[in-house]
């Protein structure tokens, strides 16, 4: 096995780091893997703001409240960014761009093109035995984030991703069993009540051995709990009101 793959395959959410920061070198090495992620017709959809001032951290920290929003090696947040191609047009085109990407399959477009970038840096990242971790919670009010970071039209943060070096190694959390998420030639809807079963009981025992937080839980019961209320709403017109995913 590769040095890569084992990197891969070693993955897990860091949510303690010491006190030291990465380097300028660090981190234009992360944005250089970034950039280099396959994207949709060369658009490359994003935008990465690094995030140094400790006041906007301080406040992104309040809407995730997550304490290593602000205590990491380095804050990156990852948008989803179609604002350099508006700003590309001249007036008398800009409303046939606008209408091209105002479709949700621009909005899809720009979405995975930034996601496939985060996991480049990610990678970049684990190889130099930094630890990452994605903070979706950025997006608990989505509106204080976008007035923080003066974000344009066209322009949407998806998520942050904290990176540092580790005050921790936890255990690695288990991974859904293949059959369960791999088909062949079509999607095949076979009954995985048992594979499930096992990896519940898998996850279990992980909860209830790992070295801090123990719990007893599974993952039938997350997702049951997840599911069963509508979470971050506002996050579907706000989209809308930056004019991404409109038809």
């Amino acid at each position: 096995m590769n040095k890569l793959i084992e990197t891969i395959l070693d993955h897990r959410s860091i949510r303690k780091f010491t006190d030291q920061k990465i380097t300028e070198d660090q981190i234009k090495i992360i944005v250089q893997a970034a950039q280099q992620a396959s994207t949709s017709s060369y658009v490359m959809a994003y935008s990465i703001i690094g995030v140094t001032n400790e006041t906007i951290k301080e406040q992104l920290c309040e809407v995730s409240g997550q304490p290593y929003v602000k205590d990491n090696g380095h804050l990156f947040v990852f948008c989803a960014d179609l604002n350099r191609i508006h700003r590309l047009a001249s007036s008398e085109v800009k409303k046939l761009l606008e209408k091209s990407m105002e479709t949700t399959e621009q909005f899809m477009v720009a979405i995975i093109d930034t996601a496939l970038a985060a996991q480049n840096a990610t990678l970049a990242a684990e190889s130099m035995d930094l630890g990452v971790c994605y903070l979706g919670s950025l997006r608990n009010d989505i509106h204080r984030v976008n007035d923080l970071l003066k974000l344009p039209d066209f322009v949407i943060p998806l998520f942050g991703l904290a990176i540092g070096y580790p005050a921790e190694k936890p255990e690695k959390k288990p991974r859904l069993p293949i059959d369960v998420v791999y088909h062949e030639n079509n999607y095949e809807l076979q009954d995985v009540t048992e594979s499930l079963k096992k990896f519940d009981e898998e996850l279990k025992t992980y909860y209830q051995n790992r070295s801090h937080n123990q719990r007893s839980d599974t993952w039938t019961k997350q997702m049951m709990r997840k599911y069963s209320k509508v979470q971050r709403a506002e996050v579907s017109s706000f989209v809308k009101n930056k004019n991404f995913n409109k038809s």
